[in-house]
């Protein structure tokens, strides 16, 4: 058995893309687009790790999705998780969970997907403005 990937419906196919690429860090691996179906399909991964993938599912026709905090989270493993956290602020994101730990820290995509950045190896040293900084919202 070998795991494959892990898909994630949306309602914004390119709002999406940008947070998961733009954002994350992400990248496109490619893309279905299915007429007879009314669908588009991403894949994503991280750079240089294509064995664990993001699929992107757009469904053509509008759909309501709640509920995102069910689902759980994806997490992903990131070399500095104060300069990531800085790169997503100030891109817009909200830092629902700061690394106020050196280790982990919760965002959500634009469909409130949870998403868990852990510090590459140890802990890095509480610093500012991390250690100060509140929750907000769920994670």
């Amino acid at each position: 058995m070998k795991y494959l990937h892990t898909m994630v419906r949306v309602s914004d196919l390119e709002k999406s893309v940008t947070f998961y690429s733009d954002c994350l860090g992400l990248v496109e691996l490619r893309r279905i687009e299915n007429a007879a179906g009314r669908f588009t399909l991403v894949f994503l991964a991280a750079p240089g790790d294509e064995s664990a993938q993001v699929e992107l599912t757009y469904n053509w026709d509008p759909e309501a999705y709640t509920g995102g905090r069910n689902f759980g989270h994806l997490a992903y493993a990131v070399s500095d998780i104060y300069a990531t956290c800085q790169r997503l602020k100030d891109k817009g994101v909200t830092i629902n969970r700061p690394p106020r730990d050196g280790r982990m820290a919760f965002v959500r995509s634009p469909d409130n997907i949870s998403i868990e950045l852990l510090q590459a190896g140890p802990a890095l040293a509480p610093a500012e403005p991390w250690v100060s900084m509140p929750n907000i919202g769920e994670w």
